[in-house]
């Protein structure tokens, strides 16, 4: 098996001296409301491939597909509607436990959010796999924050919330990853007001589209 992995890609790979026996999938959906709020839609999908239970299935086999939809009001990162839905699960009694995500709301999906879920809703106090899927969904509302911004500069909308991200989004990043760790060098340029620059994938489309990343700082700015 080689190690020279040089494109995370290549890990997914299809791998002919390995034999597949399972398949997990998350995708998660960050959406701007008309009130300008937000809808985080998350979906997680355990499959195993053709031929593993029976030799002469053809077919893949879900095993698990759960669904979760959470309402979060822009700004203060609070939830205030949850859905869970079961599609496929192993036994009757599964979906029994639907109803216990209704603990979700009220809770902040920004600092605190992992811990609180974990404290909820960890091992039988909840679905394990629904656990993980919302794990996995607290970190794209707040890559949204900034999605939020854009999109509301694009159509004119911003009005008087232009502070919701210059005030809040450097504190709701603190401690969030060893990048965001206090005292290290983003957080504390962030909190002096210092310009941490554009990411790095936008500066290389920016620059593919012939504009000047400074000016787009600028336009994010203003």
């Amino acid at each position: 098996m080689t190690t020279d992995i040089t494109v995370a890609d290549d890990l997914l790979a299809p791998n002919v001296d390995l034999q597949l026996i399972h398949t997990r999938d998350y995708q998660v959906h960050a959406f701007r409301t008309p009130d300008n709020n937000m809808v985080i839609r998350g979906a997680v999908r355990d499959t195993k491939p053709p031929f593993l239970y029976w030799p002469t299935d053809p077919d893949s086999l879900v095993i698990h597909h759960m669904a979760v939809e959470l309402d979060v009001t822009f700004g203060s990162m609070v939830i205030t509607a949850a859905r869970v839905l079961f599609s496929e699960y192993p036994h009757v009694e599964c979906p029994g436990i639907t109803t216990r995500y209704q603990q979700l709301v009220g809770i902040s999906i920004a600092r605190g959010y992992s811990h609180k879920v974990r404290e909820l809703f960890g091992g039988p106090r909840g679905c394990s796999h629904t656990t993980a899927l919302l794990q996995a969904m607290g970190p794209i509302a707040m890559q949204s924050l900034w999605s939020m911004r854009s999109a509301r500069m694009n159509d004119g909308s911003f009005e008087e919330r232009t502070d919701v991200i210059q005030n809040t989004g450097a504190s709701l990043m603190s401690n969030t990853c060893h990048v965001w760790e206090d005292g290290g060098e983003v957080s504390t340029m962030a909190a002096n007001g210092v310009d941490i620059g554009v990411p790095l994938p936008m500066v290389r489309r920016l620059t593919a589209l012939g504009i000047d990343p400074i000016e787009f700082r600028r336009r994010q700015s203003t």
